[in-house]
């Protein structure tokens, strides 16, 4: 009957769309192609809520529970206002209570099977509904992945109706339930933008750092709200960070702020330059120009994100309607996030004596192995044998792990100095056991974990000085091992791969301080799985503001490498032409530059946006940008 359930939906499914725009579609009927007169300009900015619209069908007199079931399944997927349709399938108390914010996204759908074990015959049914639970979208619209069986159950009674008794669902699974598919085709991912703690203009007198905070809303016309994915998008960003960034991240806009529509008015429009008005309650009345320009900057990147096309302007508004402050798209440059880190002047790698040597590092120069030359000071004049290596922000340092993995160095890439002592030198007896390669965040602290079975500690360097200071890490480590980690531009997250039980996956923590500016203790807390599809992770490199660039196999699967956003979502994951035998992996966060690894068979390898990989240093390892 499963079957025959899901056959049936597609059937129906397939008659149920609905043409409200013609908007990117080029349909017959829809409009006509002139043969004749001018070329004219085509506004490129969003005009409300186009495209194609789902609507389930309303259940039938007399429909039998097999229906309703079908038909419920199928109208979850709708876009009618309130989801009134899904909800003629329900009984009246069960539809007051039903909220369908939260959704459940199963790898193929999910699948109704009748079961009757615990009915009373003829006065109730029950449909098992099984399937692959692989991720859960909270009230905040925070995306979470899993991977787990998923068994929840629709119990339908019999109820007195217009024309006499009618099968109507009094028992459901909370939220919507839909496929992967459906959730791709109907939610959108786009990140929010918030400050890093610590990093406020009032504190430190410099331009915050913005982090990006990942939420999903709805393609089109939010059912439940009416507001359009700008408006969606808005409220959403107003309403704070999601509950696992907001520890160490805040909003200039005051508590309470939100959107002030005029009566009537669901949603933002952009005018004819790109600019956008933003109306906003009395919260925000009485902020001042620079927490203005901050909440505009949280505003334009948000958007940005969303409409992936420039947004020109955006103008806040008090409650009266009277501007705020306005920001330009050129003036919020100074808040952008990945200024802590820019475009490298350099790409980096350690050649077959061992050195610290660097490469020019634009999009444009394709490399070969005469190019690279050895940084200036002790990491590049072979005193010290590197075996992996990370570089400062500021490409004014570096941290090298020696070739056996015991010590840890710190010196300057652009002038001639002493050869320092060890900063940190691991006890371990095994090579494997002690040091891995170090990275840099963008506050210019250097992090770097030591595996010593007898005492594992993740290790900061504030600065990149001074005595090393252990990293407590509280929630998810659960007695697994840290081999690698890289710290985000923002200072706030760190991607870890972690082995337990043989195998190694990767993780997302989030960097917590707390106490005194200058000397925080520093935790790391929460962590989460990004990777689960993922039977074995090798290789991570952040590949800019929420996005990363992971190397690893699935269950039965071979190497590969793809992108991945750090909430775990693999909506917008893209593969990466696969090279041979993968052991690291290096982005940039201007996706301009090209991809770096090191292969086994082939060397030092890159991977320039549309183009194919090439070596560029037949022999090699470690490459880096830097962070």
């Amino acid at each position: 009957m499963g079957a025959e359930l899901r056959r049936g939906r597609r059937r129906r499914l397939r008659r149920t769309p609905v043409l409200l725009g013609c908007s990117g579609l080029l349909l017959a009927g829809c409009a006509s192609m002139p043969d004749s007169g001018d070329v004219e300009a085509v506004d490129a900015s969003p005009r409300g809520d186009s495209q194609v619209r789902v609507y389930g069908m309303a259940p039938r007199d007399g429909a039998q529970p097999n229906e309703i079931v079908e038909g419920f399944l199928e109208a979850m997927t709708g876009d009618d206002p309130q989801f009134a349709t899904a909800r003629k399938y329900l009984t009246k108390k069960v539809s007051q209570k039903w909220d369908p914010r939260q959704v459940t996204v199963l790898d193929n759908g999910p699948v109704p099977q009748a079961d009757r074990s615990n009915d009373r015959e003829g006065g109730a049914y029950t449909y098992a509904l099984t399937g692959t639970k692989i991720a859960e979208v909270n009230g905040q619209r925070a995306y979470q992945p899993v991977k787990q069986p998923y068994r929840e159950t629709i119990h339908l009674t019999r109820q007195n109706g217009p024309d006499g008794q009618e099968w109507r669902i009094d028992g459901l699974p909370p939220g919507l339930v839909l496929g992967e598919s459906d959730f791709e085709r109907i939610y959108t991912r786009v990140n929010k933008y918030y400050f890093a703690s610590g990093t406020s203009s009032e504190r430190t007198g410099a331009h915050p750092w913005l982090v990006a905070d990942p939420v999903y809303v709805r393609k089109r016309m939010d059912p439940q709200t009416q507001m359009d994915p700008v408006t969606q998008t808005v409220e959403a960003l107003l309403s704070g960070p999601t509950n696992w960034l907001k520890p160490v991240v805040g909003s200039s806009f005051p508590t309470g702020t939100a959107l002030k529509l005029k009566e009537g008015t669901k949603s933002l429009v952009f005018d004819d330059r790109n600019a956008l008005k933003v109306p906003l309650n009395g919260k925000a009345s009485n902020v001042g120009q620079k927490r203005c320009r901050e909440m505009a900057a949280q505003l334009l990147f948000t958007l940005r994100d969303l409409t992936s096309y420039r947004v020109g302007q955006v103008e806040l508004q008090r409650s009266d309607n009277s501007t705020l402050c306005v920001l330009g798209g050129d003036q919020a440059e100074d808040f952008a996030p990945e200024r802590a880190s820019g475009s490298p002047d350099y790409q980096y790698f350690l050649d077959t004596k061992h050195r610290l040597v660097r490469m020019v590092g634009s999009a444009e120069n394709t490399g070969s192995d005469d190019e690279a030359e050895p940084v200036p000071g002790p990491l590049g004049d072979g005193e010290r044998l590197l075996g992996t290596v990370g570089v400062a922000r500021d490409e004014r340092r570096a941290a090298g792990v020696s070739k056996d993995a015991r010590s840890l160095y710190v010196a300057s890439i652009v002038s001639d100095s002493e050869p320092e002592k060890p900063v940190l030198t691991s006890a371990a007896k095994l090579q494997e056991d002690r040091l891995s390669a170090p990275s840099w965040d963008g506050r210019g602290d250097l992090w770097v974990a030591d595996r010593d079975p007898r005492q594992p500690r993740l290790l900061r360097l504030s600065g990149g000085e001074g005595d090393p200071e252990e990293v407590g890490v509280v929630d998810g480590l659960d007695g697994a091992r840290i081999e690698a980690l890289k710290v985000s531009a923002d200072g706030v997250r760190i991607a870890l791969l972690v082995t337990e039980d043989g195998r190694t996956t990767l993780k997302l923590g989030r960097i917590e301080r707390h106490g005194p500016d200058d000397s925080p203790e520093v935790s790391v807390v929460d962590l989460r799985p990004i990777a689960p599809q993922m039977e074995e992770v090798t290789a991570v490199s952040w590949a800019g503001r929420s996005r990363l660039v992971v190397v690893g196999r699935e269950s039965g699967g071979v190497q590969q490498l793809r992108y991945l956003q750090t909430d775990g979502s693999t909506s917008d994951a893209q593969s990466v032409p696969g090279a041979n035998r993968v052991t690291t992996v290096a982005s940039a966060d201007d996706d301009r530059l090209p991809l770096l690894a090191h292969s086994l068979e082939d060397g030092i390898v890159r991977l320039p946006p549309g183009a194919n990989w090439k070596t560029v240093a037949s022999k090699g390892s470690s490459p880096v940008y830097p962070g």
